[in-house]
């Protein structure tokens, strides 16, 4: 196979590079999506977890 041949067969940079954005793209949207719909627990979860720190906290000194 000549080298022209080669390059012709095989995508291009940009053509390979915007499959990965694509991909990354939908990433974003599926864990924006997760978050928005578990907003409420996941704000409860971060207040418990504070919560505990600062309880914890004055017990270290």
């Amino acid at each position: 196979m000549e080298k022209r041949e080669w390059k012709e067969t095989r995508p291009g940079f940009w053509e390979a590079e915007a499959v990965g954005v694509v991909e990354v793209i939908l990433i974003l949207v599926v864990l924006i999506a997760l978050v928005i719909i578990f907003q409420d627990q996941l704000t409860q979860l971060v207040n418990n977890i504070f919560e505990s720190i600062r309880n914890k906290a004055g017990t270290i000194y």
